[in-house]
């Protein structure tokens, strides 16, 4: 099965940040433990062996195992929960927000990552286990980000008002887009076996957790990859200490706001509340708010003492949502955890967190950036080539990729930079006979070269028009190809939905991604379907 790559640095979809983080530039170091690297995983181990509790394994395995008790689990992710009760076990994490029937592609490539990571790691380190965690984000409240999916161009979107996490959310109403999605779909085997997902997933199921959890398992489920839904008592219970000294210290709030300043180059990703905790109900998520001596319920006429509070936080933890400030230190108190796994907006996020976790005592993971890919049809290659265009081409933005293509195909050269230069070197004569007399003559002379050397620039661009004009229909299908490629000029794996492939590909899809996808390569994989 053909491939390609080009790096994620030359890809041209990556913050500076990131293009920093991945070429271990030193300005970055200290904002992050260790950079993936398989053998840096060695020191991992052995610093989170120190600082994780293990009195926690036993209450995590017993919550695991409710949360699957009406799924049907593969013998793989049995074996790996219950393995999550010896000491030498890890996890690899990733999390996702509950977007409908998985949102965008990259949803398959974020948890594909974590689950090759755990192989290539008992490959290196083969007397300690190491399990793949989908941590969903049921604590979420946005629920406009996650009640869509696209496929092949239209929007599948989910009208429902919602106020509180959604993983609580009731799945009525989910039906009525099955049908509407079928029409689309079609006939044949594939076609099938995506309405059986989506029905299987969404119908007679109490929630929307409990429908990703089904989902996600149904896609995955085979190659042991364990779900958990961290919206829990006894879960929360264990980050009691944690969530008391937010209210009553702000600790991440000031580890947080120094991090920002040392890092201002960059734009700045979260900025963190006071307290960092929200308040939660079946119908309300509010951030809590200490002002006037007492502590509120935003938006609300709820509020607290600081024993009050206290005693709520003892009695009910499941109220008290980490927001994603916390959220981070909230996995890692909970998880054996090595490694987190996300896009570059997360780690950019996670590289403002490291004094946090020092401030409270916990390892910072390994931070490592999801694999990313492009899928290609056959067809869609063969145009290419016909084409004669690169990936680096295909990658640019349209007016670039356009400009490139025009000077390649005309016959006549249409950069002037040589007459610019001859230009220059006229007026800099001009110039050394202008220092002889008065400065007068000198601006005007100025003038003159700046007006010409403009001209030469708009010539120059009426030229490049009118040669796209010529070349139009060759150029309107390498923008066709690009604009199939990169739908609305972003990325495929940011817009496109898993099912849309598929369709094609069946089965197959996800065995490819598995063969081709490698966690620990910086290269955005092209994959020829």
């Amino acid at each position: 099965m053909p491939t390609d790559c080009i790096s994620y640095q030359n890809s041209g979809y990556f913050t500076p940040m990131m293009n920093d983080y991945l070429n271990q530039e030193s300005s970055l170091q200290s904002f992050y433990n260790r950079f993936p690297t398989i053998e840096n995983f060695e020191k991992q181990i052995k610093e989170k062996e120190q600082n994780y509790n293990p009195k926690i394994r036993e209450i995590l395995v017993s919550v695991l195992n409710k949360q699957y008790e009406n799924s049907s689990v593969s013998e793989l992710t049995k074996n790996n929960i219950t393995s999550l009760l010896k000491g030498n076990t890890f996890t690899i994490t990733t999390g996702h927000q509950l977007n409908l029937f998985t949102g965008p592609l990259y949803f398959l490539y974020k948890i594909i990552s974590t689950i090759k990571l755990t192989t290539e790691l008992k490959n290196k380190y083969p007397n300690y286990n190491f399990v793949p965690i989908y941590w969903m984000a049921s604590e979420d409240h946005d629920f406009d980000e996650i009640n869509y999916f696209n496929f092949k161009g239209k929007k599948f979107k989910w009208n429902k008002e919602s106020s509180g996490p959604v993983g609580r959310l009731s799945t009525d109403g989910l039906q009525e887009i099955l049908t509407v999605f079928e029409k689309e779909l079609g006939s044949g085997s594939n076609a099938n076996e995506i309405k059986k997902l989506f029905e299987s997933a969404y119908t007679n199921i109490d929630s929307l957790a409990n429908a990703t959890r089904k989902l996600a398992n149904e896609l995955f489920g085979s190659y042991g990859l364990v779900i958990i839904d961290a919206d829990n008592s006894e879960l929360k219970s264990q980050f009691f200490p944690y969530i008391k000294e937010e209210l009553l210290q702000n600790t991440s709030y000031k580890n947080v706001c120094e991090t920002i300043e040392k890092l201002k180059k960059y734009p700045t990703q979260v900025n963190p509340r006071e307290i960092n905790l929200f308040y939660i109900e079946d119908n309300l998520r509010e951030r809590i708010i200490f002002e006037e001596g007492i502590f509120k319920i935003n938006n609300t006429k709820t509020t607290f003492s600081q024993n009050g509070l206290l005693e709520l936080l003892d009695s009910n933890p499941e109220k008290f949502s980490p927001n994603v400030i916390l959220r981070p230190l909230y996995q890692e108190v909970i998880l054996p955890n090595l490694c987190y796994i996300g896009g570059g907006g997360e780690i950019a996020y996670w590289l403002e967190l490291k004094s946090t976790f020092e401030a409270f005592k916990c390892t910072f993971p390994i931070l490592l950036l999801r694999n990313s890919a492009l899928l290609v049809s056959k067809k869609q290659k063969e145009k290419m080539e016909k084409l004669q265009l690169s990936w680096e081409q295909l990658f640019a933005k349209q007016e670039i990729l356009i400009h490139q293509k025009v000077k390649e195909i005309t016959e006549i050269p249409i950069d002037f930079s040589v007459q610019k230069i001859a230009l220059q070197k006229q007026f800099s004569e001009l110039h050394a006979i202008a220092n002889q007399t008065d400065k007068s003559f000198l601006g005007a002379v100025k003038a003159q070269e700046a007006k010409q050397i403009k001209g030469l620039a708009n010539l120059e661009k009426r030229f490049l028009k009118a040669q796209k004009k010529k070349y139009h229909s060759e150029l309107e299908r390498i923008t066709n190809l690009q604009k199939e490629l990169f739908p609305n000029q972003s990325l495929q794996e940011r817009h496109a939905n898993f099912s849309e492939f598929y369709l094609e590909s069946g089965q197959l899809l996800i065995q490819k991604l598995f063969n081709e996808l490698d966690p620990l390569d910086t290269n955005f994989t092209i994959l020829t379907l």
